[in-house]
């Protein structure tokens, strides 16, 4: 047993605490319900879902929760540093470590389950066979099509160096206005953060290949389209990144020139980006890495470049060609990799 200070300062903590536990045990009881007893156990293939059993498993656990909470067997009073831990006593000896690690194993059960791992059907002979038969056509290229696919790839890397340019002075301006530290001086100001924020994140929070569908349907399937998807997701990326380099900048010059009458555009311009420059470059070459290795996916879905090659003649099993256009993209990620990591080596 265990004492807990309930003193008021410690309530929302205790709160906090028995929330996690109860979600923890509601998991822990829905995954041995339609895991291991229903699939393990009972042997059903198909499993039918019905809200009510997660509902009465979390149920289950807050009571539990309930229960458990006075005693060392909880992970969240352990989080929260609510548990007296004695000094030399070994982590694995701990109640709540013990239940962690039956909680990892649990999870890691369902995973193998819901993922429906089989290593009878990965060596099945037919597998093998299918398998066998792709990766000797694409170990045979068919060369006839590489100039067209060498189009391709230049298209798709002016695809991704155009999305990063006109990123990066979008982001840049935005970042000073998703920065925390520079927009919390008066509640208008922290509004337009908190709005700003949180549509980067919606932004951000939706694949360039779902804003690749949404701008082939727009303008129409090509490289612009493609374009303006990676440009989009850019955009958010960069001012998250910017924005967080702001906020963990020195505090120092910015309240000197503060003091000495600086203009707010002054403050930022002289205090705050010789701070966040060589970050930022670093940040920026990143993402034009990352731009050159999407923009070969999202041609899969009509955003042009190599990438449409790619959805061609795989839609038609020709995977000759395939493996032409296979060893084009590898060349490009190879060579952007190489040159990227010799400019960030640049840059330290």
């Amino acid at each position: 047993m265990t004492t807990i200070s309930f003193a008021p300062k410690r309530h929302v903590e205790v709160l906090k605490a028995w929330m996690i536990d109860t979600l923890v045990w509601g998991y822990t009881f829905l995954v041995l319900f339609k895991i291991v007893w229903q699939r393990i156990i009972l042997d059903l293939r198909f499993i039918d879902f019905s809200w009510s059993e997660p509902l009465a498993c979390l149920a289950l656990g807050a009571v539990v929760a309930l229960a458990m909470f006075f005693t060392r067997c909880s992970i969240g009073k352990a989080l929260y540093g609510l548990i007296d831990f004695q000094d030399g006593r070994s982590w694995v000896r701990e109640s709540h470590a013990v239940l962690t690690l039956v909680v990892l194993a649990l999870t890691f059960v369902a995973g193998i389950m819901v993922t429906q791992v089989s290593m009878r059907e990965f060596f099945s002979e037919s597998g093998l066979a299918g398998a066998q038969r792709i990766f000797t056509a694409l170990l045979n290229p068919n060369f006839a099509i590489f100039e067209d696919a060498l189009f391709a790839a230049i298209e798709t890397v002016f695809m991704a160096f155009i999305a990063t340019s006109l990123a990066i002075p979008a982001a840049f301006v935005l970042a000073f206005f998703a920065a925390r530290n520079l927009m919390s001086g008066s509640p208008l100001s922290f509004a337009i953060y908190s709005v700003l924020r949180f549509f980067l994140n919606v932004t951000r929070s939706i694949e360039p290949l779902v804003w690749a569908i949404v701008f082939s349907v727009w303008v129409g399937i090509g490289p612009f389209s493609g374009m303006l998807a990676l440009f989009l997701h850019s955009v958010a990326s960069l001012t998250k990144l910017y924005s967080e380099q702001i906020e963990s900048i020195s505090d120092g010059p910015i309240e000197a020139m503060k003091a000495t009458g600086a203009h707010p555009i002054q403050v930022i311009w002289y205090g705050v980006v010789p701070q966040i420059i060589l970050p930022y470059l670093s940040y920026t070459i990143y993402r034009w890495d990352i731009n050159v290795r999407m923009a070969t996916v999202i041609g899969l879905v009509g955003g042009g470049g190599i990438g449409t090659m790619l959805m061609q003649y795989q839609g038609l099993a020709r995977w000759n060609e395939v493996g032409t256009l296979v060893i084009v993209i590898a060349a490009i990620v190879w060579l952007m990799d190489y040159a990227s990591a010799k400019i960030r080596a640049r840059l330290k």
